[in-house]
């Protein structure tokens, strides 16, 4: 198969990150990376440019990361209480889900946050103390904790004998003609 090589000017997926050199097929260079503005072709000039894009790229990763350290710092602060509707037997009727946990934040702490960096393997259904990982950075990654509580916790009832020992009358299914 013809390939030719490329610099790779954005991070793609499976392929590689800013200022790689790596080789593709022709058509998905021609076709794809090309035109959207993601890779630039081997030549003696983009290879002289090559050094600013890497020195661009270690300056971005920094900044990044520093942000994201900041940001692990001020979640690890952060208590949170999230309020779950359920019924009288404790069964909930909703559930907590990664964007909940994101608009959470972002009302919080007043950064948003990508919900798919969120590791929610299913929603959340009980109350309780959970804890879920963000992944921040590709090094950085913070465990959130949080409690999920019944939006309607009442009281415990005193319950009378009395009222437990009448049973409730019985009703005929069907009315009796006279």
């Amino acid at each position: 198969m013809p390939s030719t090589e490329i610099i790779l000017t954005d991070n793609v997926p499976g392929l590689g990150a800013e200022a790689d050199i790596v080789k593709v097929r022709r058509g998905y260079a021609r076709n794809y990376l090309l035109p959207r503005g993601k890779a630039h072709e081997v030549t003696p000039a983009t290879l002289r440019q090559l050094e600013n894009l890497k020195k661009k790229r270690a300056e971005r990763e920094a900044r990044e990361l520093n942000g994201a350290e900041e940001l692990a710092r001020r979640i690890n602060k952060l208590r949170v209480i999230f309020k779950l509707e359920t019924g009288e037997t404790g069964k909930a009727f909703g559930s907590i889900t990664a964007q909940d946990i994101v608009t959470r934040l972002k009302n919080e702490i007043g950064d948003e946050i990508d919900r798919h960096k969120i590791h929610l393997e299913h929603p959340i259904k009980t109350t309780g103390e959970h804890e879920v990982a963000i992944k921040l950075h590709h090094d950085v990654t913070v465990n959130f904790k949080f409690e999920v509580k019944s939006a309607h916790e009442e009281p415990a009832k005193a319950v009378e004998p009395a009222e437990l020992a009448e049973p409730a009358p019985k009703r005929g299914l069907f009315r009796r003609r006279k």
